[in-house]
């Protein structure tokens, strides 16, 4: 459980440099986010740039995707050297997240690179490595003919063409075209109407999780998943050493979504590939589903893909773009995602303001508590839950400018985000690691410092951070949980209220501050 420090001798384990602190007062671009939602941006050709990652960073990005579908190892090297670059210059903790690839459906060849599939027609498919034509061509996954039967359906090309199957075997498999259209050489398949029997983790996927772990990657997000099983064998792998997120972008991930969610860290809301399979009527209710899900457990759920998609190519997006990151924020979600807006589009930098810039609206919007309030969370029977829920009505209570928490594993910063309290929480921690994943977490802006040995230390110490953070100032009130006493195995278990002195900030600002 996440609690106050470590106790007496922490100082001595630890054998980490803690990110440098000057005494100085920062810079508008240091000062933490007030805005609750976190803005995840994917790297890529469009910005792989130490400058340009700099200025999505300085736009609003709290977090940087790396995508393993694309370039190389040591492409992905350099961008994390980057990022980190930031964390000493603006010291403040950076979080990476790998996205690995996961299996991928395809069909074979055709001769001169593609064929037309009529509406009404039939094709073949099966295990002859020969040039395929429009009446047949190779499915290059055995795994198929075993799972799929009779009256299951089969997408090509995200969706573009749709098959139906009317005869199924060991050996062939027969479908009619309902969608038809012209199919090329490895296009994509997808079969949304059986589980898969093939591991979320391939050989590619084995390797690159390897690399990102070497890379001290702060979150794993786990692609193809459908059933429990699938994220249990990525834990078997991460361990401790990287936060899990399961994307859920499978239909057969949903009937299984409680335990799924219960085993990972956190969820990514994959609605690209969701609107593929699904109706894409079906995928609004489903993300309303995944995030009320998620909250329930207290895991952290980002919404992804095609949330700008138009500022790929335009400098603005359209009124119905801007109304579905809306909706997300109100909707309670952790962070919002960019794809191809910041990793190949024209204006990755814009696409970040402008993502900002909806967040900030919305939560600043007099509804907003309310509809984020929307999603019941459930506390468990723990006096940990019950002090982070308490702590945030003691907050609205007292006009508590902000709330602050110092945890170990960053279990205390996720129960009081769970309940997304009206004010920022600064969550300060001795573990780098543990600061860095919490850059996903809603409302939470994560401090990498020492430990405390004492409730008075404690208490100094918060006070200044909490001027030094610009989370509050002199004169007005925080709210401070605890864990006491310090050395003792346990959950946090105390709640302390303190008023900032004006000259609070001054009078510390040459003193050690960590």
């Amino acid at each position: 459980m996440g609690r106050l420090g470590e106790g007496r001798g922490a100082l001595k384990r630890l054998n980490r440099p803690v990110l440098p602190l000057l005494p100085c007062a920062m810079s508008e671009s240091l000062k933490p986010r007030l805005r609750k939602v976190k803005i995840l941006a994917t790297l890529g050709p469009a910005s792989s740039s130490p400058a340009m990652i700099r200025k999505l960073m300085v736009a609003g990005a709290d977090a940087f995707r790396i995508n393993m579908s694309h370039g190389t190892h040591a492409q992905k090297a350099k961008l994390v050297e980057a990022i980190r670059a930031l964390e000493k210059e603006f010291r403040r903790p950076s979080t990476i997240l790998f996205d690995l690839q996961g299996p991928k459906l395809r069909v074979g060849s055709f001769k001169g690179g593609s064929a037309e599939l009529a509406k009404g027609g039939r094709i073949v498919f099966d295990r002859d490595r020969t040039l395929g034509d429009s009446d047949r061509v190779e499915l290059p996954h055995p795994e198929l003919f075993e799972a799929i039967g009779r009256g299951d359906r089969l997408l090509i090309d995200d969706g573009k063409v749709r098959l139906k199957i009317v005869e199924a075997s060991e050996k062939r498999i027969v479908a009619e075209v309902e969608v038809g259209g012209l199919v090329s050489d490895h296009k994509g398949v997808n079969v949304p109407d059986v589980v898969v029997p093939i591991p979320a983790l391939t050989d590619k996927d084995r390797a690159d999780l390897q690399f990102a772990l070497e890379q001290k990657a702060d979150w794993i997000a786990l692609s193809f998943v459908q059933r429990p099983q699938d994220v249990a064998e990525a834990r078997a792998l991460i361990g401790e050493k990287a936060a899990l997120m399961a994307k859920i972008e499978k239909p057969a991930a949903i009937d299984q979504l409680s335990d799924i969610v219960a085993l990972s860290d956190g969820v990514m809301v994959a609605r690209g590939d969701l609107g593929v399979e699904l109706p894409p009527e079906a995928v609004p209710p489903l993300q309303n589903k995944i995030v009320a899900t998620a909250r329930h457990f207290g895991k952290p759920v980002v919404v992804a893909t095609q949330m700008l998609e138009s500022m790929i190519a335009s400098p603005t997006p359209t009124r119905a773009e801007v109304s579905d990151v809306a909706t997300a924020i109100y909707d309670g979600a952790d962070a919002v995602m960019l794809s191809a807006e910041s990793a190949t589009g024209k204006y990755p930098v814009e696409a970040v303001k402008m993502m900002d810039r909806i967040a900030q609206s919305a939560e600043q919007d007099p509804v907003y508590p309310e509809r984020v309030h929307f999603t019941r969370t459930k506390l468990e029977p723990t006096t940990a839950d019950a002090l982070a829920g308490s702590a945030r009505h003691i907050a609205n209570t007292i006009s508590a400018k902000g709330m602050l928490c110092y945890t170990s594993s960053g279990s205390t910063a996720r129960r009081i985000a769970r309940e997304r309290p009206a004010v920022p929480l600064l969550a300060m921690s001795h573990s780098l690691t543990t600061a860095r994943r919490l850059g996903l977490l809603w409302g939470v802006h994560a401090v990498h410092t020492r430990d405390v040995e004492s409730f008075e230390e404690m208490v100094a110490k918060a006070k200044r951070m909490a001027l030094r953070h610009h989370i509050a100032e002199g004169g007005d009130r925080v709210v401070i949980m605890a864990g006491v006493p310090f050395g003792i195995a346990g959950s946090t278990n105390v709640i302390h209220i303190v008023r900032l002195a004006g000259d609070e900030l001054e009078k510390h600002s040459r003193s050690e501050g960590r």
